[in-house]
């Protein structure tokens, strides 16, 4: 590394990895080159030539080589903690792809081993935190501005998945292979995303269904309700199968309600005082107005609506950059690896909620437990090597 340029290796030359490499090697990312590709299939050589960069077959190879500074972790989700150990243990910078972990054990090894290295950057790719709409919505509910969290809802079904995407490769939508469905492939940043909004909740209850309308292992549909304590509640609905596919966030506070459609638009609505102040100083003939429509309740809010344009071809650099920022000048990180644990732990908790028909803690969250079940079902698939603890 020169004093002011990080030298990027790439782990696995997938879908996502190109993308990367694409957008590396336009120079898009200011301090930042394209300096390694790795990838088990050797065909692949010939894209990494292409580039100008050397290419590895196996991953630890690269780790050693001197050529790379820091990694990108585009494989499979099951190997994240693994190969971002790896490379700290080389005394490079990491940065995770979403998920950090299949289960909260093997992602809280990640956790304790960067906790050691506190020399070396390690982070999450969760680049919708990038966008300005969730950073001002963040910044807003953090502020007190609109009091206390009261209830939110996020239904997010715009994953409409065909057959033939589950049908492309044997490892996807299997417990063994993928770990789970959209709560670990599709929906890990909404995920992210209403716990950095919202608060991390203490515990939840869930209904799954699983190969409800593909056929596949794994859960296609669900519908989680949690508790945040306080008496503040929220549900999250997802699916695969939804062809036309709805993207609402909600989260009404003690001094107004947000409304989000698309992940573009928001709607804020603001009360002039807080609402049980309100409820409580309005008289009984205001009370009769409301019943006959005669009292107008707009007069105790106010409301904007503003549209956000945040073109996701700009989310990825943007995340690196600031990687790159924290390791040169010590910014604070988007998504520092740490936060990765809130998603991988909810999505955990709503399976073992599904599968037991329980009430599921997060807060004493059972990792013994969920390690057990999962492994079931992946014995049970007869496919994948059973799971160990890291």
């Amino acid at each position: 590394m020169t004093d002011r340029t990080i030298r990027l290796g790439i782990i696995g030359l997938g879908a996502q990895g190109g993308y990367y490499a694409g957008f590396l090697s336009k120079g898009r990312v200011p301090n930042i080159v394209l300096a390694a590709i790795c990838d088990t299939d050797a065909s692949k050589r010939t894209v990494a030539d292409g580039y100008g960069v050397p290419f590895f077959t196996d991953y630890v190879s690269m780790l050693a080589s001197g050529d790379i500074d820091a990694v990108v972790t585009t494989i499979p989700h099951f190997m994240h903690p693994e190969v971002a150990i790896a490379a700290l243990d080389h005394g490079l910078h990491v940065l995770v792809e979403k998920p950090i972990g299949v289960y909260t054990k093997q992602a809280r090894r990640l956790l304790d081993h960067a906790a050691t290295k506190p020399e070396l950057t390690t982070a999450v790719m969760f680049n919708q935190r990038t966008n300005p709409l969730y950073i001002y919505l963040h910044n807003l509910i953090h502020s007190g501005e609109l009091g206390k969290l009261r209830h939110t809802n996020w239904i997010i079904t715009t994953w409409w998945r065909p057959q033939g995407y589950y049908d492309q490769s044997a490892w996807r939508a299997t417990w063994g292979g993928e770990g789970g469905g959209v709560l670990v492939n599709q929906a890990p940043h909404q995920l992210d995303l209403w716990q950095w909004l919202c608060g991390i909740p203490q515990s939840v209850f869930a209904k799954c269904a699983f190969g409800f309308k593909r056929d596949i292992a794994v859960e296609d549909e669900v519908t989680a309700l949690v508790d945040f304590g306080d008496g503040a509640t929220g549900t999250f609905t997802t699916s695969t199968h939804d062809l036309v596919g709805t993207d609402r966030l909600e989260i009404l506070l003690d001094g107004g309600k947000i409304v989000v459609d698309d992940s573009k638009t928001v709607t804020i609505t603001r009360l002039t005082a807080p609402e049980q102040q309100i409820s409580a100083t309005l008289g009984m003939d205001e009370v009769r107005g409301l019943f006959t429509g005669q009292t107008d309740v707009s007069t105790y809010a106010d409301t904007s609506t503003r549209t956000y344009d945040s073109p996701w071809t700009d989310q990825h650099p943007a995340v690196l950059q600031n990687f790159a920022a924290h390791v040169l000048d010590g910014e604070p990180l988007v998504a520092p690896v740490e936060d990765g644990m809130h998603g991988v732990r909810l999505a955990n908790a709503i399976h073992l909620s599904a599968w037991t028909g329980e009430d599921v803690s997060i807060t004493d969250f059972d990792e013994d437990r969920y390690l057990r079940e999962l492994n079931r079902r992946i014995a049970q698939e007869g496919t994948f090597p059973l799971r160990e603890e890291g």
